[in-house]
Parts: C-alpha cells; sequence; structure tokens
C-alpha cells in the first residue's frame, strides 16, 4: 500500500520488482511536480539512502507499506531562506575563525577550514541563484552588487592563496569578506519577499 500526503495512492495492479521501480512511477505521473519530499517511510519505519540509488536493491517482495510525505516547493522555498539566512552568519564566524588561525600561524588548521569556508559559500551562491531564477521576478540591485563584490573578492583571495601571503589573507576575511558576507543578508530578505509575491 502507498500513501502519498495521507492519500492512498494506487498503482493499478502493476508489478514492480524494487523500490526504485516505484519512486520512478511516482514521479512519472506527476505525484511530486512542484513539490519536495520531506520524508519517506517504508513499513512504517523512516527510509533515508545510505548509498546513492539504494531503493534498487530492495525488492518489493520485502515491502508491505511506503508513505511519502511532500510539501510545496514554494513552502519549502520560503523555509530554505530562513536556512541561508543562518548560513551567512556561520560564514561570518568561520571567516573571523580561518582569520585568527592565519594570525596565530596555524597555517595547516587555517587552510582546511579556509576550504570549508570556500565550499560552504560556494553552495550558499549556487542555492542563492538557483532560487532567484524560479523566483525573482524583478531586478534585484542589491544581489548584483554583491555577487560582484564577492567574485571580485574570490579573485582576489585566489591569488593571495597561491603567493602564500597568509596575514594578507587574514586582512582579506577581516575587513572584506565579512562587510560582503553582511551584503547577502539584505539579498535573502528580498529574495523571500520575492517567494512570498510569487506565492500570492
Amino acid at each position: 500500500m502507498i500513501v502519498i500526503d495521507g492519500q492512498p495512492y494506487e498503482l493499478e495492479n502493476q508489478n514492480f520488482d524494487n523500490l526504485e521501480q516505484v519512486f520512478s512511477k511516482v514521479v512519472e505521473d506527476g505525484r511530486l511536480d512542484n513539490r519536495v519530499v520531506t520524508d519517506v517511510y517504508l513499513n512504517e519505519e523512516p527510509y533515508s539512502e545510505i548509498y546513492p540509488n539504494q531503493s534498487e536493491d530492495i525488492e518489493m517482495s520485502d515491502v508491505e507499506t511506503i508513505e511519502i510525505k511532500t510539501v510545496p516547493f514554494d513552502s519549502m522555498a520560503v523555509e530554505i531562506t530562513r536556512e541561508l539566512y543562518k548560513v551567512v552568519n556561520l560564514m561570518a564566524k568561520g571567516a573571523e575563525g580561518v582569520s585568527e588561525q592565519f594570525r596565530r600561524a596555524d597555517d595547516a588548521e587555517a587552510l582546511e577550514t579556509y576550504q570549508d569556508l570556500l565550499d560552504v559559500t560556494r553552495h550558499f551562491l549556487n542555492m542563492v541563484s538557483m532560487l532567484r531564477d524560479e523566483y525573482s521576478l524583478k531586478d534585484n540591485v542589491e544581489y548584483t552588487k554583491a555577487s560582484t563584490v564577492m567574485s571580485d573578492l574570490f579573485s582576489e583571495m585566489s591569488d593571495v592563496l597561491e603567493n602564500e601571503d597568509w596575514i594578507l589573507l587574514a586582512d582579506l576575511l577581516e575587513y572584506d569578506f565579512l562587510p560582503t558576507v553582511e551584503l547577502w543578508k539584505k539579498v535573502i530578505a528580498n529574495l523571500r519577499e520575492d517567494i512570498r509575491e510569487y506565492k500570492g
């Protein structure tokens, strides 16, 4: 038996070998269009994949019930903007921490943390860009400014990293990266408003 958001979902006596085929059919039928899956329960137990495509290895003979819970993508988008605001604060704290490590000449640890900071920042920028492409219906001056400043700063920090000038990198993080991160708070606030208007 399959239940999606509290509603029984009939598969018209189709024979499926594994769980992946069921998931594919649900997607193919459009049941998840403009929605985000938040929870999956298999035989009334929470299910999540330990490795990619694990559902291919779960035979349907072992499955009694499947329950899928979703939320509209628009609602999730507003939640994502709240999370992005938290990420901005984490980026600021991370930059302060890396800057201090470089100033203490703790270079190995600082470089490792710096790489983590760059990864978080890139994921953050990708998520903002994706949401903006989907929901932002008007030109956003703050977004353009923040993107330009961040791009220029990334280039400068990359050059400094190559020259292994750790004190200059610490300065850039403290005096340039932190103010740039602050610009993104306004961008996220604008984006949240755009999403709400789009939903309305």
